[in-house]
């Protein structure tokens, strides 16, 4: 048995390797290894020559390309169909608004961080965040004494609307505006440190830019109390201008947050245009002052966005085209936040 074994390994057994892998086509081509045979003398498999070269075989491999495979065939086909380039950004805005549906569940955790945000603010003060309330009653104080004679207007009427104007534009919108540019620059260290939401650190900033207007819209309810100044039911109407202003600080976060955290010269420019802002929106004026040639607040973003709150708090009824400018300016800025935030995401931690 063993001679007709060792007579039977002597002999070459030629085997046809037929069923070839289609890694072994592409790398020798469709003839790269026909013919070719394994003898049981020697056992080995004869070296193969490709026919195909480098360069020529990777126009058959798949790439990826913003995240979605695609087959490139050597040419540039998949980059300039739109029907490709729709579903990267489809699924940049899908990420986007995941993002933020996980930040909004993580609500208890925004709120504590952003609580904690004020009390390391205020640590070793025995007041703590009444200060702030303090310095705002003494602002309003001094500037409606000396305004309301430069105006030549009686101080029972002025000082409970600066007292509101102020109030809403500190707190309500230029700390948020100035707050958002830091948003993801400010929480640098917990954003390389743990995955969380990026939006996360947006309803943080609304955390603590709200607790910070609960505290200070004391001193014009107590200017209103003085005077004996009420607004009556009307005042309900601000609730839902409220509400805008939490979904447009949201989107503000995230739209200057992503920016600045890409061009870090945005947080001064916004800082000036905001100083600017103040001067050029009735605040400590009224804009009943102009009369027929106030005209062009309207054009004021920050106009309409204030009367919307304000004008409830005062007793009076927004307008119509008031109320139409701000919902279309919300809208208008949620949609280039979104485009902002959904395109700048994926980067995000790498410019902070």
């Amino acid at each position: 048995m063993e001679s007709s074994f060792q007579s039977a390994g002597k002999a070459d057994i030629s085997v046809n390797l037929k069923g070839l892998s289609a890694a072994g086509v592409a790398a020798g081509g469709p003839d790269g290894l026909r013919g070719r045979t394994m003898t049981a003398s020697t056992g080995q498999i004869p070296a193969v020559t490709p026919t195909l070269s480098i360069q020529e075989s990777m126009k058959h491999a798949p790439s990826l390309r913003g995240g979605v495979l695609a087959d490139t065939d050597g040419d540039d086909e998949w980059r300039d169909d739109p029907d490709n380039e729709d579903t990267v950004q489809r699924s940049s805005l899908m990420l986007a608004l995941m993002d933020i549906g996980e930040g909004l569940r993580l609500w208890r955790l925004a709120v504590s961080l952003g609580w904690l945000d004020i009390k390391l603010q205020f640590r070793g003060s025995r007041v703590g965040p009444l200060w702030l309330t303090l310095g705002t009653a003494v602002m309003i104080g001094s500037m409606g004494g000396i305004y309301s004679n430069l105006f030549h207007i009686v101080l029972k009427d002025y000082l409970p609307y600066l007292a509101i104007s102020m109030i809403l534009w500190q707190i309500g919108i230029a700390g948020v505006t100035q707050d958002a540019c830091t948003c993801f620059i400010s929480a640098a260290s917990s954003i390389r440190a743990t995955r969380l939401p990026f939006s996360l650190q947006a309803f943080r900033v609304l955390v603590r830019n709200g607790a910070m207007f609960a505290y200070n819209i004391v001193v014009p309810v107590g200017v209103y109390v003085i005077f004996g100044l009420l607004p009556g039911p009307v005042a309900l109407l601000a609730l839902p201008g409220l509400l805008i202003w939490a979904v447009n600080a949201f989107a503000f976060c995230l739209l200057l947050g992503s920016v600045a955290a890409r061009y870090r010269d945005i947080p001064p420019i916004v800082a000036s245009v905001v100083q600017v802002a103040f001067y050029v929106t009735p605040i400590i004026w009224n804009g009943r002052q102009l009369g027929e040639k106030g005209w062009w607040l309207i054009f004021n973003p920050f106009y309409s966005l204030l009367e919307i709150v304000r004008q409830p708090l005062t007793g009076d009824m927004p307008s119509l085209l008031v109320w139409s400018v701000a919902i279309g300016l919300s809208v208008l800025l949620w949609i280039s936040s979104l485009f902002v935030f959904s395109r700048s995401r994926a980067q995000l931690a790498f410019w902070i």
